[in-house]
């Protein structure tokens, strides 16, 4: 299925990646190839159009490598019987990806949503790899003690839900309109948003992403979070930015706070009128903290640079 996105709003040249079976990834690859590596990792039911303004930001001193998740954005949507849809496929594509283009070192990973999940998940496995992280209202660990499960996820894993979200586009037409809290997306943004997700078909990954979520031991992924929760001891030394949308009602402050404890070293960032998407909310400053961050915490080659 051919996608038409505003190229005023993504105004990129994507790249393809087999990343087995003929399913193509589609992943932006912006920058001096290099130059340092930013890889940037999405969530549901955004795609890379979210790191839009981090791109054109770093894309002159850095390469930035942001990819669609397999169902998401502009790569290909598979069915369930050509497509596992699971954490650990994300896990491995990711993974697959990243040995394709060579970048194995020095990586700046930044995180939202089930990027969190996605990313931490290839990095506790390759910490030797991870040079800084950016974490944006996202989670590497299960759901903490202090959270009850929010409602309107409950309700998407039920048959109702699930006929709302493949019918009627209800979890990324809602999020258009719930995850931003201080500016609303223009028009323009908000059909670019929602363009890949146009039928019954396209709308799967929003689906199972939230079918995925794992809450108690016997669920698939389950397993895997306490891998990487337990991982992420390994990065007690690793330089860490933590930028919050404090109005978002799934990563809230209860997230904020298990952040907290595990990355006590982190440089944290709190914007209370920010929601979920709090790139969208607040992407000039989060811009100028991402670069300040770089700069103070440089690598070895950019230093001799």
């Amino acid at each position: 299925m051919s996608v038409s996105i505003d190229r005023r709003v993504y105004p990129f040249e994507g790249r393809r990646f087999d990343r087995g079976g003929g399913i193509r990834m589609h992943y932006l690859d912006e920058g001096p190839r290099d130059a340092p590596p930013i890889v940037m990792v999405h969530g549901n039911p955004s795609w890379s159009i979210y790191f839009r303004a981090l791109v054109l930001a770093l894309r002159e001193t850095h390469r930035c490598i942001v990819p669609d998740h397999v169902g998401m954005g502009l790569s290909d949507k598979p069915n369930d019987v050509d497509y596992e849809y699971t954490l650990a496929s994300r896990i491995d594509d990711l993974g697959k990806l990243l040995d394709h283009l060579g970048v194995n070192r020095e990586i700046t990973l930044v995180v939202h949503d089930w990027g969190g999940g996605i990313g931490f998940g290839w990095a506790t496995r390759h910490a030797d790899r991870v040079a800084r992280l950016v974490v944006l209202n996202t989670a590497a660990f299960h759901l903490p003690q202090s959270k009850t499960f929010p409602a309107a996820l409950r309700l998407t894993r039920t048959p109702l839900g699930a006929l709302m979200v493949r019918g009627g586009n209800a979890f990324a037409r809602g999020a258009a309109y719930t995850c931003v809290t201080r500016k609303p997306m223009s028009p323009e943004l908000r059909r670019a948003y929602l363009a890949p997700y146009s039928d019954w078909s396209s709308r799967i990954a929003t689906l199972r992403f939230v079918q995925d979520i794992p809450l108690q031991p016997s669920d698939r992924a389950y397993a895997r979070i306490d891998e990487m929760a337990a991982g992420l001891a390994q990065f007690r030394q690793t330089p860490t930015l933590i930028a919050w949308g404090m109005r978002d009602f799934v990563f809230d402050h209860h997230f904020l706070a298990e952040w907290e404890k595990r990355m006590p070293h982190a440089e944290v960032h709190r914007f209370e009128d920010a929601g979920h998407y709090v790139l969208e909310d607040v992407p000039e400053v989060i811009v100028l903290l991402v670069k300040r961050f770089l700069a103070d915490h440089p690598l070895a080659r950019e230093r001799a640079a």
